[in-house]
């Protein structure tokens, strides 16, 4: 594979996934550690990615890169458009990070009167911004890649919730493997998030449908609605509607 087409790969995996790890694209891209290094020097270098150690972050994650670089904004923005419809005044609402719940939480209506909880620190700012939300950040250690709170403290607080919604911002989904993701400390908070929640709702980008990685956040039998950019009845989802899941 030509350089040029392994960079073009490793974009376009970092655009879906957000984070890509170096061990990952030695394994896909059939080639060594040092190759792969050298290539995220270089996207790097040209501004298309921020490389962190292990592996790489896309620039748009980070929550002052402006909207019009975010990957598949038009679709984001269907997402979220769908996702508002489900919270109702008077909800307690777990959120998770990431760009389609930076584009949901500036949709919001400004009378919704509703209380988010999140651990992410760009949702929480964002939310700040809307005139009636209440916005309860459960904080401890920040992990720098993902611009949130994780560790024990914060399982535990989020254990003391009872949430009437869970809005699942999601890495990859799959009919077999579920929902999965990359980094333990994460998964350890999106899973005490579901379990705290009523009802788990799985926010994805159509090309991360029948993707995996390495780590289990939770089977599809612990969530309950799944919304893409498609129509309902597109067959991608069929699948996942036979399973049991809504999807919209």
């Amino acid at each position: 594979m030509l350089k040029k087409e392994r960079q073009a790969y490793i974009i376009q995996q970092i655009n879906i996934h957000n984070k890509v790890l170096s061990s990952d694209l030695c394994v896909q891209l059939d080639v060594s550690e040092d190759t792969v290094r050298r290539d995220l020097q270089e996207l790097a270098e040209e501004g298309k990615l921020i490389k962190v150690h292990g592996g790489a972050l896309a620039k748009s994650f980070h929550f002052t890169i402006e909207s019009k670089q975010v990957y598949s904004l038009p679709e984001k923005k269907i997402i979220a458009h769908k996702a508002i419809d489900l919270i109702k005044d008077g909800m307690l609402v777990v959120i998770s990070g990431g760009t389609t719940m930076r584009e949901l939480v500036n949709m919001l209506p400004p009378d919704l009167n509703a209380t988010f909880v999140t651990t992410n620190v760009p949702i929480a700012l964002e939310l700040l911004e809307h005139p009636n939300a209440e916005v309860i950040f459960l904080g401890n250690k920040l992990l720098k890649s993902a611009q949130m709170a994780v560790g024990a403290e914060v399982v535990q607080r989020l254990g003391q919730i009872k949430a009437d919604l869970c809005l699942l911002g999601t890495n990859s989904i799959d009919l077999n493997f579920g929902i999965t993701d990359l980094e333990w400390e994460i998964i350890e908070v999106k899973k005490a998030m579901i379990a705290c929640a009523q009802k788990t709702v799985s926010l994805a980008i159509s090309e991360k449908l029948n993707t995996t990685q390495r780590l289990q956040v939770c089977a599809l039998d612990q969530v309950d609605v799944l919304i893409t950019e498609l129509a309902p009845t597109n067959e991608k989802l069929t699948p996942y509607a036979k399973l049991g899941l809504s999807v919209l």
